[in-house]
């Protein structure tokens, strides 16, 4: 019954081979002289005519189409082609981009193909975006008899649609690649992703709303000539054209890691790089200037974010520019055009230089025991460029306070900080020169510094008669006494690791601000409200930190006043141990 007859039409007689094919409804009639409201098999098949050729009957042959040559035929047949919209329907192909499941492949993608290639010599469709198979997470088929899948609406319940949807984009299902579905992955995309966004998006609103910001009078102050600000105003504007032009492209899967990618620039980078800012009192112009720029990035990241997380961008965009009327929805918007005066590539390419330091700077703390509220003396950074390192320099407040270093200073030679020392690699030294390497093992250990800075300027060395590159040794920098040094992909950094007594006492009242700023959060007071403080230690050092920075700590705690020894009345007291000592915090709401 389903089955669209083939219109074909046969004459029956024994050796005549007469076909007719019939083109339309109303060259049918004709031939049949019935009149043919419906063209189902049972309303049509009784029609027949005398042949022709032999005087035999013709009727039709009894086979239908194949349901995928309808589907093939779906951009013609919607149109009533070749009746109506002839000009419409030729001017619109190929259509510039179709979409389906990899198991298409030989049903509409090929039908598509087939049929437009017989009609018109071309393809039906300029770009195909291929999905892959969602399989269960032990990669068998998702079955409701095994139950070997999540219920989606419980997944929606638990983690949203913009965490399923941004999951799902960005996994090899969007090339053709089959998923093994996990919750885990999902929960992730929340945990990396949605909830620092969404984090970020309240940072602003909570001090936008205590400030009394206004974003028209905000507009007044951008550009910025903050170098925080202009970079992340950079970015924002070089992803806007990632983003057009994967998606122009329909290279879906290179677009959400380049919005991931900005996520973290904006929570991990721009904003705690410039928390400062808005703590500042009243609204002075570096902090309108923080506002203006924040807000910016925001309106036009919730533009970019819309197609792939449609409900947290229209709650974002709605929110920020008091959009009340359904016509005002993000995804009523025009799509954002890159501002090329925004982007500064140069400054982007040093900010990611600046980043690559700041991880290694971390890590060495780290591997060295020296958390970050500890100050350390110096930080050099070196590379061989001096124009790069120049550009370093509008970056070396950022760089202090973000690894807590007292000075940062420049060099373009990295073995003013280490000396260099090479083992044989015998991995590459033995199938390379057999028994002869007995004799270049000891040559290589014996190797002074010059030699092996010659190695990594890409040159070679002759060594028992024989040519050895690079590859041939195992080459470490050993620093120089007092420092520690870390070789990145583009930049390498000596740090200082030098403590003094001054230095001590600074990572001791760091150590405080962050135990006041705990139990301020954990009693429950505003980001605004200041407190009185007092507190008790039985270690002289803690003691004499509290003397030294007392107002570093009063200004990062917003403590009007503080003291030493207890108090009979406190919103919140409590004892933690810094290091070896103990320290006993009261704060109360001044």
């Amino acid at each position: 019954y389903w089955g669209t007859p083939i219109p074909i039409f046969r004459c029956s007689g024994d050796g005549c081979k007469h076909i007719e094919v019939m083109g339309s409804i109303a060259d049918l009639e004709a031939r049949s002289g019935e009149k043919v409201e419906d063209l189902h098999m049972h309303k049509i098949d009784h029609l027949q005519w005398e042949c022709p050729r032999c005087h035999g009957t013709v009727k039709r042959i009894p086979e239908v189409l194949d349901c995928w040559f309808e589907s093939g035929a779906m951009p013609y047949a919607q149109h009533h082609y070749p009746f109506e919209n002839k000009e419409k329907v030729e001017k619109g192909l190929p259509a510039d981009f179709i979409a389906e499941g990899l198991d298409q492949t030989r049903g509409w993608f090929y039908t598509l193909m087939v049929l437009s290639t017989a009609l018109f010599d071309k393809p039906a469709f300029k770009n195909v975006v291929v999905n892959g198979l969602i399989l269960a997470e032990d990669g068998k088929k998702m079955s409701k008899r095994l139950r070997n899948y999540p219920m989606p609406d419980k997944i929606l319940d638990d983690y949203g649609a913009d965490a399923l949807r941004l999951y799902l984009i960005n996994s090899g299902l969007v090339k053709a690649e089959d998923l093994r579905f996990s919750e885990r992955g999902v929960r992730d995309i929340v945990r990396l992703v949605i909830l620092p966004l969404w984090n970020a998006y309240k940072f602003f609103v909570t001090y936008a709303v205590i400030d009394g910001y206004d974003p028209q009078k905000g507009k007044e102050h951008l550009p910025s000539d903050n170098i925080l600000d202009q970079w992340i105003l950079s970015r924002v504007e070089t992803l806007n054209r990632t983003v057009r032009e994967e998606m122009d492209n329909y290279r879906l899967y290179k677009v959400v890691p380049a919005l991931l990618a900005f996520v973290e620039d904006l929570t991990n980078w721009y904003i705690r790089l410039n928390r400062r800012r808005y703590w500042q009192e009243g609204l002075t112009p570096d902090k309108m200037q923080a506002y203006a720029t924040f807000y910016h990035v925001l309106v036009q990241f919730s533009l970019l974010l819309a197609p792939f997380t449609p409900f947290m961008a229209e709650e974002m965009f709605g929110n920020l520019t008091g959009a009340e009327n359904a016509e005002d929805s993000v995804h009523l918007q025009d799509f954002p055009v890159p501002a090329g005066d925004k982007m500064d590539e140069m400054l982007e390419h040093t900010f990611a230089l600046m980043q690559e330091a700041i991880v290694m700077g971390r890590a060495l703390r780290e591997k060295h025991k020296h958390g970050v509220r500890q100050p350390l003396p110096r930080l050099t950074l070196i590379h061989r460029d001096s124009d790069v390192l120049k550009r370093f320099e509008p970056l070396v407040g950022v760089i202090s306070e973000e690894l807590n270093i007292k000075d940062i200073s420049f060099a373009r030679n990295e073995f003013d900080f280490v000396s260099l020392d090479a083992k044989p690699n015998l991995k590459v030294l033995g199938p390379r020169f057999g028994q002869k390497m007995k004799k270049l093992v000891p040559a290589i250990k014996n190797l002074r510094h010059e030699d092996l800075v010659q190695l990594l300027d890409g040159k070679t060395l002759t060594i028992e008669g024989e040519e050895l590159d690079e590859e041939c040794f195992l080459i470490q920098r050993i620093p120089h006494e007092g420092l520690v040094v870390s070789a990145g992909e583009h930049i390498s950094i000596a740090l200082d690791l030098t403590i003094t007594n001054d230095l001590r006492l600074e990572g001791l009242a760091r150590e405080a601000i962050n135990r006041i700023q705990r139990l301020r959060k954990d009693s429950g007071l505003e980001v605004q409200d200041r407190i009185v403080l007092s507190y008790e230690t039985d270690h002289e050092e803690i003691r004499s930190a509290f003397t030294a920075f007392n107002e570093y700590i009063a200004t990062e705690t917003l403590a009007v006043t503080f003291s030493e020894g207890p108090r009979s009345q406190t919103v919140a007291t409590q004892k933690y141990d810094i290091q070896d000592f103990s320290l006993v915090i009261h704060i109360d709401k001044a």
